[in-house]
């Protein structure tokens, strides 16, 4: 492959990471407000879009109600998850998700306060594909969330978000 090949690749990987949604459930005002601050900081241009319960990541997922335009609310590929959240908590959620094959491969990070065993391994048996905690520093938030992007919205790691745009 020539270095123009090289660079045309680089550019297209850097145009999916960029453009893959990023759903975001989290129940706390604050936090929603330091997540979009601790992505705007890194310089993401991800679109981010937020709901506040379980209930709403179910009907954002299935296209469902308020979320029925796919053109405006397009499927994730990302979701990042908190635990404790009302109506359905992130257990509920995950239990859900594991229903549905069509979701199989969307990489589903638990980003929590909690730092229990018990939610840990739960998590896990339920087929997250990673737990965070939510520190208390932002930059250290800043951090987490580039590591968290790079590890599961690249293409060379992530076969859901390089699928999602080659179709």
């Amino acid at each position: 492959m020539d270095s123009k090949c090289v660079r045309i690749r680089a550019l297209n990987v850097y145009i999916m990471l960029n453009n893959t949604p990023i759903l975001l459930a989290e129940d706390d005002k604050n936090d929603i407000f330091l997540m979009r601050r601790a992505f705007d900081s890194a310089g993401y241009l991800n679109p981010l879009y937020v709901v506040h319960n379980g209930q709403e990541v179910v009907d954002y997922l299935e296209g469902a109600g308020q979320f029925s335009q796919r053109e405006k609310y397009p499927v994730p590929g990302l979701l990042l998850l908190d635990l404790k959240m009302p109506l359905m908590d992130g257990f509920d959620v995950l239990a859900w998700l594991r229903g549905h094959a069509q979701f199989e491969m969307l990489p589903v990070v638990v980003l929590t306060a909690s730092k229990l065993a018990e939610d840990i391994h739960k998590s896990r048996e339920l087929g997250v594909y990673d737990y965070r905690v939510k520190p208390n520093a932002f930059e250290d938030l800043v951090r987490v969330l580039d590591d968290v992007r790079k590890c599961w919205l690249d293409e060379r790691f992530n076969r859901f978000a390089c699928g999602q745009n080659a179709s």
